[in-house]
């Protein structure tokens, strides 16, 4: 548990554009947990009790619940950080089954999964490993983008 930072300006563009009545901060934050809540759903991560809040005075995401594996945690924290205009990640989830957490990778511009994965493992044939443990975050290999944080996973 504890705070994982991500880039404000990178990620899906889940909050939409601003109301013509500006709305509380309340509601903001309110409306900003609901599609988080949904982009986490819509990844099929399983999750008992997950709670999602939003400060967007402080564009934190706090995570709640507990999560099946110590993999599909980690997904939901990149699913619930790699969302525009969310800067860092609260880890509040539980694990039924423990195992090694894994590292996080901001990717920068000339990244591509082989370079990451020859950085973290001595391989970049290694690549397919990275891939999976964001999966299904991204479709392809050859579609990461500076800003987005991805998980890599411990040695194979």
């Amino acid at each position: 548990m504890g705070i994982l930072n991500f880039i404000k300006e990178a990620g899906e563009k889940l909050f939409g554009s601003a109301p013509a009545a500006a709305p509380s901060a309340d509601e903001v934050n309110q409306k900003a947990a609901d599609a988080i809540v949904a982009y986490v759903r819509a990844q099929n991560l399983s999750v008992d009790g997950l709670g999602v809040t939003f400060d967007s005075a402080t564009h934190t995401v706090t995570v709640t619940g507990t999560a099946p594996d110590q993999a599909t945690k980690e997904k939901i924290l990149v699913a619930a950080g790699n969302v525009q205009n969310v800067d860092k990640v609260d880890d509040q989830l539980s694990v039924t089954a423990p195992a090694p957490a894994a590292q996080f990778h901001t990717v920068v511009a000339g990244d591509n999964l082989w370079k990451i994965a020859e950085k973290y493992y001595g391989s970049g044939a290694k690549n397919d490993v990275i891939f999976q443990a964001n999966t299904p975050m991204l479709k392809s290999p050859d579609k990461i983008y500076p800003g987005q944080v991805l998980v890599i996973p411990p040695q194979p």
